[in-house]
């Protein structure tokens, strides 16, 4: 069935025409009757601002993320886990599953990844959710609407790996939910750290019981042993690690993700932070010292691919690796408004050439799609890019031939350009907020509630000899959850 649905997907992608990227939706997908209300967050909110402030204080004053998570994990061994963190699934070779990064607003976008997602999921058996489960603070106490409410049709257990948003509240949310674990006792943090820190969040666990049965079946439940795990098949192994607020991995950690890496079979890496983004290297360090890609590269490890999520798209790297490529993947549009594409300059990072490298949006999408959104909120209409438009001046930046062919004939002009400099399609000291940085304080700026979304997720099939990666949009239009749009695929050797 994804077969059929793969290869129909590809007719209908951005990559073939502007329909298939939802600029011309006609209806609006069921989505919005999956909603349970209309209210959502904003960074803009001052309380909101407060409650997210340990990502500050980490970067001045230190990441205790190690240390507690050293607690937490001491804690889940003496209620007697698995000290190797294994999850038991009944997995022999052949098997699928799903996989979704930046989930939890609970608001629009969020949801309508959820139709396609059913879909293409029949009969996967279990999906894994990598990095920020919820927005802004991973409080258990709105797991309800942001977790259990929008997947509570999927019938097979979800595992996850924190985020930095899951760390805000000290991943107690995060560990009562998935591992089922109790609170953690305080330990005081003297200071001026521990003075401003944002303490766990009391967690009402009669609420959170009442959430629970909203994925109550038998097939739907899941225990796994901490915020870091593997998942073992006859084929594969899929290894999860946590890298807390500031993207460092603590010695006890490193020291169980080498020894699980030493299993002769071939292995995916799902982490909460990409090795590559953006056409930079940005692999996770070890508080040991290296970095997590040094035992990702190593040839006796056998890792096929990393995924990351944290960024907000979808973006893919062959890297070439001695005789071997790994396929380093940043998979971060689960439900999180967008981060946009169009700022990735011409790629060459590690040797990668462009014309390999895949993402989605497209960039022109992405430019084009900024260009409306801040024509219409700051009402100066000059800003506004087509979709044809927008394609085009990319394909000048980057140097290539348009992934889609313009709707039409198109003249770039100087009015156009100056568009696409002001949103940081050109380096441009001055430009409107469309990256990561701005996140903190202006992503209500970059949010919306209407279509396109330019959503995403991982459908991920394995055999003993071949791992077959898919990424299936979500644009919100009806047409698109009828038939999900497939933006790419490859095809891994695993023999």
């Amino acid at each position: 069935m994804v077969e059929v649905a793969a290869e129909r997907g590809k007719q209908l992608s951005s990559r073939v025409s502007e329909e298939g990227a939802g600029w011309a939706c006609s209806q609006t997908g069921t989505f919005a009757q999956l909603r349970p209300n209309k209210q959502g967050f904003s960074w803009l909110n001052l309380r909101t601002l407060w409650l997210s402030r340990n990502e500050i204080l980490a970067g001045l004053f230190g990441d205790p993320s190690g240390e507690v998570r050293s607690r937490w994990v001491k804690s889940q061994e003496a209620r007697g886990i698995d000290p190797e963190f294994r999850i038991k699934q009944p997995l022999g070779g052949n098997f699928s599953f799903l996989l979704l990064g930046d989930t939890g607003e609970g608001d629009a976008s969020q949801y309508a990844v959820v139709p396609g997602m059913l879909k293409v999921g029949q009969g996967t058996s279990f999906a894994i959710i990598a990095s920020d489960v919820v927005y802004p603070t991973g409080s258990a106490n709105e797991y309800g609407d942001k977790f259990f409410r929008p997947y509570k049709d999927y019938d097979a257990p979800i595992y996850a790996i924190p985020g930095n948003h899951d760390w805000y509240d000290g991943l107690g949310g995060f560990m009562r939910v998935f591992c089922d674990a109790p609170p953690l006792k305080p330990k005081p943090d003297r200071g001026l750290r521990g003075l401003l820190w944002r303490k766990p969040e009391t967690i009402d666990e009669a609420r959170l019981a009442e959430a629970r049965k909203l994925r109550g079946k038998e097939s739907q439940q899941a225990t796994q042993p901490g915020p870091y795990w593997v998942i073992e098949s006859d084929s594969l192994l899929i290894v999860g690690v946590d890298t807390g607020i500031t993207n460092v991995i603590d010695r006890a950690q490193t020291a169980w993700l080498r020894r699980v890496s030493l299993d002769p079979r071939p292995k995916i890496l799902v982490t909460g932070k990409p090795i590559y983004t953006a056409n930079t290297y940005k692999p996770s360090a070890l508080e040991e010292g290296g970095t997590i890609d040094d035992i990702v590269r190593d040839p006796a490890h056998r890792y096929v691919a990393a995924i990351g999520g944290d960024v907000h798209n979808y973006q893919r790297y062959p890297v070439k690796v001695g005789d071997r490529v790994i396929q380093y993947v940043v998979s971060g549009g689960g439900g999180a408004f967008m981060h946009a594409t169009h700022t990735i300059g011409r790629v060459d990072v590690r040797g990668v050439h462009e014309d390999d490298f895949k993402c989605y949006p497209l960039r022109g999408d992405s430019l084009s799609f900024y260009s409306q959104l801040y024509s219409e909120r700051l009402r100066m209409k000059w800003l506004c890019l087509t979709p044809s438009e927008a394609l085009c001046l990319m394909s000048e930046r980057i140097r290539n031939e348009p992934v889609r062919g313009p709707s039409g004939p198109v003249r770039i002009t100087a009015r156009m350009r100056w568009a696409a400099r002001l949103l940081g399609a050109w380096p441009w000291p001055l430009r409107l907020p469309v990256e990561r940085v701005f996140h903190h304080f202006l992503s209500e700026l970059s949010d919306w509630d209407t279509p396109p979304f330019f959503k995403q997720f991982l459908h991920i099939a394995v055999t003993p000899g071949e791992l077959t990666l898919r990424c299936f949009a979500a644009t919100g239009c009806l047409a698109q959850e009828l038939q999900p749009p497939m933006e790419d695929e490859v095809r891994i050797s695993l023999a």
